[in-house]
């Protein structure tokens, strides 16, 4: 079966190119890339949310109380993941000029997205597409593509992380970029090249303002192909590198 697919799965969702099932960009920069600054967010969030809820946890066994601090960086993770998505999807409807109902405690986000598309100007030429390499076997889906005022065509991604903009949004909008081809609404195919991209931008969407960064798209690509070889070897390290265990004298 020929033809490039995203899948959804609940809140989830996954790629295939050709019938085969394809490495998703934001996946293969998870695994091949170590992120030392989640794991003191890690430890902070479980932290905190053990002071704050101490006298609910002191009414539970052990057991229990130890499976709630488990489970509690991931409910934070959770809640900051579906703040960006609401932001993006409102950020989309508002940049082709739809009036959206916005929930207040995402009135400072809005506001600040608003603001970007009002003093930024960005003609909208495409949103939430997906995009694909037959020849790296990856694929995803960026944010943005928008021309701008001055005539640069860029590809945005929204960011809305406490944290700010970090290096792998570089790999992450290189290697949309570089895909081979980007499909249409009705899932027709068409070569990365007629889009014309001349930047890559990365939004940093706050409730008290945004900033915008420009992104390097050559160098984010050449490192996000380094990383994807990582990410793919790690998976099968054992069994590519570690021979069967021997027998006296080395016979297997």
């Amino acid at each position: 079966m020929s033809g490039i697919k995203k899948i959804q799965r609940g809140r989830n969702h996954s790629y295939e190119i050709d019938g085969r099932r394809a490495d998703g960009v934001t996946t293969l920069i998870g695994d091949g890339m170590p992120k030392p600054a989640l794991v003191g967010w890690a430890a902070n969030t479980t932290a905190a949310y053990a002071v704050d809820h101490w006298d609910e946890l002191t009414g539970e066994t052990p057991s229990k109380r130890l499976d709630v601090l488990k489970k509690a960086r991931y409910a934070d993770l959770d809640t900051a993941g579906r703040r960006g998505t609401e932001v993006h999807q409102l950020a989309e409807k508002l940049s082709h000029g739809l009036e959206v109902d916005v929930p207040d405690e995402l009135a400072g986000h809005v506001e600040s997205a608003v603001k970007f598309l009002d003093e930024w100007n960005p003609e909208v030429l495409l949103t939430e597409t997906t995009v694909a390499s037959r020849a790296w076997g990856y694929a995803g889906t960026f944010d943005l593509l928008a021309k701008l005022p001055d005539g640069r065509v860029c590809l945005m991604d929204y960011k809305t992380s406490r944290s700010g903009i970090w290096g792998e949004t570089a790999l992450q909008l290189g290697a949309y970029a570089n895909a081979d081809v980007y499909l249409d609404a009705q899932g027709g195919e068409h070569p990365m090249a007629d889009l014309g991209i001349t930047e890559g931008m990365a939004v940093w969407i706050r409730a008290d303002g945004y900033d915008v960064y420009t992104v390097d798209l050559e160098m984010g690509f050449r490192i996000f192909q380094h990383v994807a070889w990582v990410a793919r070897k790690a998976k099968n390290m054992k069994d590519a590198l570690i021979s069967e265990a021997q027998t006296v004298g080395g016979a297997a």
